[in-house]
């Protein structure tokens, strides 16, 4: 792990592109990054876009998921299976699978939409529409996550509900003080791990364009694409391990900052905090 780390850092000061000894050229890939490159402001953009977007939605999918879930009714194993599957199905079967539920013309999507007047949008073949698109499906698949909240609701002891039932609490304020305090530790363990997971898109976005070209009007050139394009079909791998020291550098310092915020709020069923 340590080792292309290391050759990355090195190789991020060079001209180098397999085939040739590296040369260096001290800062020039990270002054081209920063001050001459469009396209990599436009990666960084769309990432952030779905970093911003995608995190929170997929957090607070996975916990509504996991509190329907938990209610002990007949059959609920069978829609925990349901709901859980996505997170375990290829990765490139279902990008295909959204690309066709995504068509504008004969998508399963839009034709629900039309069912109830609504004229549903070009999805994939719209630049406003594409990472919009993108976040859906991401959303869609939220059952890994939704998992972890459900063990973790499930080790809950009953009395701490029975406790505040005797209290005249409602189920909010169960919720809000009992439910929600003791799956912060999970919460931002789902965080951090997303923060990270979300950073490093790239499959969906080279599946789902044609040969990793970011889509219309590069809406879909995440940052990890445009990396990957650069490294191995414009074969300028210093300029590309540059961008990916850039990433990594953003990536430590958000994971450093949640830890350090981390303290203020995750509590563990002790009471004391991390």
């Amino acid at each position: 792990m340590f080792g292309p780390m290391i050759f990355s850092f090195i190789g991020s000061f060079t001209n180098y592109n397999l085939t040739s000894k590296m040369d260096f050229i001290g800062f020039k890939n990270f002054e081209q990054m920063f001050f001459h490159d469009n396209l990599f402001w436009k990666s960084f953009y769309n990432t952030i876009y779905f970093v911003l977007i995608s995190v929170p939605l997929t957090t607070a999918a996975s916990i509504f998921l996991a509190i329907i879930l938990n209610q002990k009714i007949k059959g609920i194993s069978v829609f925990r299976t349901v709901f859980y599957l996505p997170a375990i199905l290829s990765g490139v079967a279902v990008y295909i699978l959204w690309m066709q539920l995504l068509s504008p013309s004969s998508g399963l999507i839009n034709t629900v939409l039309s069912w109830v007047g609504i004229s549903g949008p070009s999805w994939l073949s719209d630049p406003n529409w594409t990472k919009p698109a993108l976040i859906i499906m991401k959303i869609w698949g939220s059952g890994g996550a939704m998992l972890l909240y459900l063990a973790t609701l499930q080790n809950i002891s009953p009395s701490l509900y029975e406790s505040a039932e005797m209290d005249g609490a409602n189920s909010w304020h169960k919720f809000k003080s009992i439910t929600l305090p003791l799956i912060t530790p999970i919460i931002f363990y789902d965080i951090v791990t997303s923060i990270i997971g979300s950073f490093q898109i790239f499959q969906e976005a080279y599946v789902m364009t044609k040969n990793g070209d970011g889509g219309i009007a590069n809406s879909l050139l995440f940052y990890n694409l445009y990396t990957w394009n650069e490294a191995f079909v414009s074969f300028d791998m210093g300029y590309a391990m540059a961008m990916s020291m850039f990433l990594f550098l953003i990536v430590l310092l958000l994971t450093l900052i949640n830890v350090k915020f981390a303290a203020k709020w995750v509590y563990y069923a002790g009471g004391q905090r991390i």
